[in-house]
């Protein structure tokens, strides 16, 4: 053997490959080296417990301390650390979906490894959308592995698209996933030892790097890996894998026959079937203490119905596989499947010569260098050494990131970015894009409206403590932050700013064009143009006034003889665009029809000064107090609120988009509303609920 230290010298990177099983962890360390790989160590141990069940962990604590005693004396052999650590998940609840990937190029390209990886890539992505559609499942599942069937070049097939001119490139490829607690439990028993997992891999696909070399895979082969817990399968055809598969029933089954018969416990019951293989006679002791004889013959015949039983469920998984027919040859390897007559009874059920079935250890480990003493080379070994193998295939990974003081798995198909942590993080759309507020509906005039809600803030993400965005690449380790996005403020609007509103009513009053601001009903009540629509509110502008409004906004009284349209009139006759009015002037007090009346505009604030130029009487005064002054009110009989703007410097222009706040005594003022002595009136600008 040589010498620790010249091996190192001569050797590439190390790599720990962790066969997790049902009844035992088995741990190989080794390096690839002249398309030879060179094992350094082996370490295998036992469960001390039933912690596995059907290939999955049942007792992370116990299978994690197992991996620990394993990585240990492997350290301890190697005089070395050990951090990472290839694994491989069994076929537990296995699921595979068959897919093609094409891609294009604007113009032929030589193709590169990169190209390769991004086709590859799309295919795991597409099988994964077609998996979510046909599996309507609260389960979360990963993909654990992939195999690129078939490649084509500009749509023929080719073995190999790397170095070739292309325009188009495709790959049939073949995807496989398990659930969520199987993935995440071998990685948390693992990261129990503190080791961190460096690639993971499906069984079937780690065994057939050993047991079917590349250049048998042009035969219509079955692999099968018969371990405790669980059979799983790997087909091979036209030089690649074609179809995997996996049932539940496997070498821990034969086992509790001997449990029962023997009446031993678990432990026991395993070394029987063991040794059955290699002894005639084996020798034990009961569970009352009483010593006990079984003869290898025996053994097989009590396991001989269960052997059939499970032989014919692997032998129909395998046609299920191949397209409803038989293979060629099944390899056999794992150590379930070294049970006496297991081979034979395979073969028997596929309908192929019995020399096709065989189990395979060293006569398939001819790439395989073993640097130690005593070296194991039996069936038992070549899963282990091919997860080993799979580290440089590199087809799947997963990368651990936190999110938000949380840890999350992700698949790396090497273009992660923040956004995919927060989906995998379950960090929501309307989290991550700013929202708008909420929208305000209502009606006019039994049309629906709608005021839009102002845009919020977008989240703010930081990677590493560094600013980043959605599209920010991600890598195993990175630590990101998200500050949630924001809504931004609901809808909001003015009745007053209703294009309806901004429009006038235009009529003719004795013989004068007068300008009428049209006016505005909220669920059945008139309201200012300060009035703030709400949700649902129903808007009915008025189109029209009265003869008797139409005096009392031009503040002067009516008269008799009144007409409209040269028609004889009430004061409750509705007058529209362009109607005339009429009536005679001359018992009103009044000595003339206003001349200036055509300029009287659509603010209640021009109608007021119209009023007050054309006021005949005499007049009173009235002092009130407004935005803190005593204000003197002259020249006219009675005042209304919005008088109150011909004697104080307040600009009703100078908006800014600010809104308007008009008390009275305290409470919001009717600009048509009565103004006595004493009565106290606050105006104001109000912008985002501050005063100015």
């Amino acid at each position: 053997m040589a010498g620790l230290n010249e091996i190192r010298e001569n050797q590439g990177q190390l790599v720990f490959g962790l066969d997790i099983g049902t009844r035992s962890i088995v741990g190989t360390v080794g390096y690839l080296s002249g398309g030879k790989f060179h094992v350094m160590a082996q370490c295998s141990r036992e469960h001390e417990t039933r912690a596995m069940l059907d290939g999955q962990i049942h007792d992370i604590a116990k299978v994690g301390e197992s991996v620990s005693a394993v990585k240990k004396q492997l350290e301890e052999n190697l005089n070395r650390n050990l951090t990472e650590v290839c694994i491989a998940a069994a076929g537990r609840v296995l699921r595979t979906v068959t897919t093609r990937a094409e891609c294009s190029f604007e113009s032929e390209k030589e193709i590169n490894s990169e190209d390769i990886y991004n086709l590859e890539t799309m295919g795991v992505e597409r099988a994964y959308e077609e998996f979510q559609k046909a599996n309507d499942t609260d389960m979360r599942f990963y993909c654990v592995g992939y195999t690129a069937m078939r490649y084509y070049m500009n749509g023929y097939q080719i073995g190999n698209l790397e170095g070739h001119k292309a325009k188009t490139i495709a790959t049939d490829l073949i995807a496989t996933f398990l659930p969520d607690d199987v993935v995440d439990g071998l990685y948390k028993a693992v990261e129990i030892s503190g080791l961190h997992v460096a690639n993971l891999t499906l069984e079937p696909i780690a065994a057939i790097q050993v047991a079917i070399p590349e250049k048998f895979r042009m035969l219509n082969m079955a692999l099968v890996d018969v371990g405790a817990g669980t059979s799983d399968i790997s087909i091979t055809k036209e030089g690649t894998i074609t179809a995997y598969g996996m049932i539940p029933v496997a070498g821990d089954s034969l086992t509790d026959i001997l449990v029962q018969h023997c009446l031993v416990d678990f432990e026991t019951a395993e070394q029987i079937k063991r040794q059955a293989c290699t002894e005639d006679l084996i020798e034990y002791c009961d569970i009352m203490g009483l010593p006990q004889v079984i003869t290898a013959e025996e053994v097989t015949e009590l396991l001989q119905d269960a052997v059939v039983d499970m032989t014919h469920r692997v032998a129909g998984c395998i046609r299920e596989l191949n397209g409803d027919k038989p293979v060629s040859a099944v390899f056999v390897v794992g150590g379930g499947g070294m049970v006496a007559g297991y081979t034979e009874a395979l073969a028997k059920d596929l309908g192929i010569a019995k020399e096709r079935v065989a189990i395979r250890g060293r006569e398939v480990m001819q790439n395989i260098v073993f640097e130690l003493d005593n070296a194991r080379m039996d069936s038992l070994m070549v899963t282990p050494i091919g997860i080993c193998l799979s580290f440089y295939e590199q087809s799947n990974n997963f990368i651990f990131v936190e999110f938000n003081n949380i840890r999350i798995k992700l698949y790396d198909n090497g273009r992660l970015t923040v956004a995919d942590a927060a989906m995998q993080a379950q960090f929501t759309n309307e989290e991550l894009f700013p929202r708008r507020g909420k929208a305000l509906t209502y009606t006019v005039n039994e049309k629906p409206r709608m005021a839009r809600g102002s845009q919020g803030e977008a989240a703010v993400i930081r990677l590493n403590d560094d600013p980043a965005d959605l599209h920010t690449r991600i890598h195993s380790g990175d630590v990101i932050s998200v500050t949630a996005s924001t809504e931004g403020e609901a809808g909001s609007q003015e009745l007053g700013r209703l294009p309806e509103l901004s429009e006038q009513l235009h009529v003719y009053v004795n013989g004068s064009k007068i300008s009428l601001p049209k006016t505005a009903e909220v669920n059945g009540v008139r309201e200012n143009e300060f009035y703030r629509i709400q949700e649902g509110d129903v808007i009915r502008v008025q189109n029209c006034y009265t003869v008797t409004e139409v005096a009392e906004f031009l503040d002067v009284p009516l008269g008799g003889n009144l007409k409209v349209n040269d028609t004889p009139a009430r004061p409750d006759t509705r007058v529209y665009e362009n109607f005339t009015v009429s009536w005679d002037m001359s018992e009103t007090g009044y000595q003339s029809t206003p001349d200036s009346v055509e300029d009287v505009t659509a603010k209640p604030r021009a109608a007021a000064q119209h009023a007050q130029s054309k006021q005949q009487t005499a007049g009173r005064e009235v002092q009130v107090l407004a935005n803190g002054r005593t204000v003197t009110l002259s020249g006219k009989t009675s005042y209304v609120f919005v008088d109150i703007f011909d004697f104080i410097d307040f600009d009703l222009k100078d908006s800014r988009g600010r809104t308007i706040v008009t008390l009275l005594n305290g409470r919001s003022a009717d600009y048509m509303e009565g103004l006595g002595d004493g009565d106290s009136i606050e105006i104001y600008w109000e912008e985002s609920g501050k005063k100015s």
